[in-house]
């Protein structure tokens, strides 16, 4: 793991200050105003995407795109020596100090997207909580030593944007409960989650009252591997159940059956059979099904969850 930042990294960032202490501070006036352009600037931009326009809506149009960009791009300038401020905070952590205000530079850019000056918040009490959240999501993700398999990954972003979705519209983070609630996931499922996104220690950490043992002397690999791999299938199968709850019974029973879940998967026809429907109406149950299914933390976990359905 790195150390604090260097020498030259230092050099780096007095150079970086002088370069954004040159944009000037926003009033509570200059937010407000900023703001409202921004908003009308992505309506404009939608308004342009949706259909044909008029000669003259459409150069009203981009003159509201261009004056968004403009305030958007004022509004990052004028915040960036925030994000320097919280960025020293976590110095030491794994990343440099330039690291960390890259990764809090996307946590201001996010905020600026999402802020709704119509609230009465002021701005950098708002964003203070985007940028701390990306700069400790690039330190968990930066320290983690274990690969996690592709649709754990997908999981934890469910939980990330539905975070951040929360977030956004209650101007606080929002508890475990809230998030369970917005994905359909269970709040254990999210305490299990966010414990298991918590930076790892290093298997080089020292030990012993001497130090000089690692911590990896004394962790056998094969145990290791299969606690994490039983925490990963308990995870993946507490996500599958949760979203079939979702469904019907006939709804269940048919989707367990056409991808194989638990089995080799059927065709239309053997379904059908068992439960005395024709081919098409078991056709009908599953794009039903599938169409209740299309949450994200579902449709992640086929590709590993489920086999491929046989040809109907």
């Amino acid at each position: 793991m790195a150390g604090r930042s260097s020498g030259s990294d230092n050099d780096s960032l007095r150079r970086y200050l002088e370069e954004v202490g040159a944009h000037p501070l926003l009033t509570a006036e200059d937010e407000q105003r900023l703001a409202a352009v921004i908003i009308t600037g992505r309506a404009a931009t939608a308004r342009l995407e949706e259909g044909p326009v008029s000669t003259a809506e459409r150069v009203t149009l981009k003159r509201a795109v261009r004056a968004g960009e403009d305030a958007r791009t004022r509004f990052i300038n004028a915040n960036l020596r925030l994000v320097v401020s919280i960025a020293r905070r976590f110095d030491g952590g794994g990343l440099s100090v330039l690291d960390l205000v890259q990764e809090g530079n996307l946590g201001l850019m996010r905020a600026v997207e999402k802020f709704d000056h119509t609230k009465g918040f002021k701005f950098s009490t708002y964003a203070t909580w985007w940028i701390r959240q990306a700069i400790g999501r690039a330190l968990a993700d930066g320290s983690r030593t274990i690969r996690v398999p592709s649709h754990v990954r997908e999981t934890y972003s469910l939980i990330d944007q539905s975070t951040e979705r929360l977030a956004a519209e209650l101007d606080r983070p929002p508890t475990s409960a809230e998030v369970a609630r917005h994905t359909g996931l269970s709040k254990d499922h999210v305490d299990l989650a966010r414990q298991h996104r918590n930076a790892l220690v290093s298997l080089s950490a020292p030990v012993g009252a001497e130090g000089d043992t690692d911590l990896g002397d004394l962790i056998a690999d094969r145990s290791a591997e299969t606690a994490f791999d039983e925490m990963i299938r308990r995870i993946d199968r507490r996500v599958l159940d949760a979203q079939l709850a979702r469904l019907s019974e006939r709804e269940r029973d048919v989707i367990v059956l056409r991808f194989g879940l638990g089995d080799e998967p059927c065709t239309l026809a053997e379904i059908g059979e068992r439960f005395d429907l024709t081919r098409e109406r078991i056709r009908q149950i599953e794009a039903r099904a599938l169409g209740k299914l299309r949450h994200p933390s579902v449709r992640r976990l086929w590709p590993d969850r489920a086999k491929t359905p046989v040809p109907a």
